[in-house]
């Protein structure tokens, strides 16, 4: 892959059990500055070009409000953690369990950058959302320059095949 998308790996992430809970894993070097990497995780119209519509309020204790309009539905997630250029984490909510935690880390790496994606705490049927981040990162380097990215049901399910080993039975 070339041009303003260009990432060197599609290697798959990690699902491990803690408990009755799973937390993913996914890293990805990106060929572009941590400054537009950042961007691209904290302005709502970069967000929106690689994952989904937001609000945020970039502050400890702010709203992180996604809205999955293709789903019909949005969550009302706080940031948790924020150190500029480097971690946003923020929780994930769900009425019917505890709050699971997405975390981006982001680390200088030659000409570009290296981003650790963590999510913690997910019940068992939502351990192959790890399929969904695969596909939605797919799209964040090409966000860093303002190209939007389409997510599709099909490419997530086609990426879920591959994660199949991982995930629980």
């Amino acid at each position: 892959m070339t041009g303003p998308s260009r990432q060197t790996d599609d290697s798959l992430g990690t699902v491990t059990r803690r408990g009755e809970v799973y937390d993913l894993v996914i890293e990805r070097r990106i060929q572009k500055p941590v400054a537009k990497v950042w961007a691209a995780l904290t302005v709502p119209e970069r967000i929106a070009d690689w994952f989904t519509p937001v609000e945020l309020d970039l502050r400890i204790g702010g709203i992180y409000r996604l809205s999955f309009p293709q789903d019909g539905y949005s969550i009302d997630g706080v940031i948790l953690e924020l150190d500029p250029m480097r971690v946003l984490a923020h929780s994930w909510p769900d009425p019917a369990h505890a709050d699971s935690v997405v975390r981006y880390e982001l680390e200088p790496d030659g000409d570009g950058c290296r981003l650790t994606v963590t999510q913690t705490g997910l019940p068992r049927q939502y351990a192959g959302s790890i399929a969904g981040w695969h596909v939605f990162l797919h799209g964040l380097p090409g966000a860093t320059e303002g190209m939007r990215t389409e997510w599709t049901r099909a490419r997530e399910n086609e990426i879920l095949e591959r994660y199949k080993d991982q995930l629980p039975a």
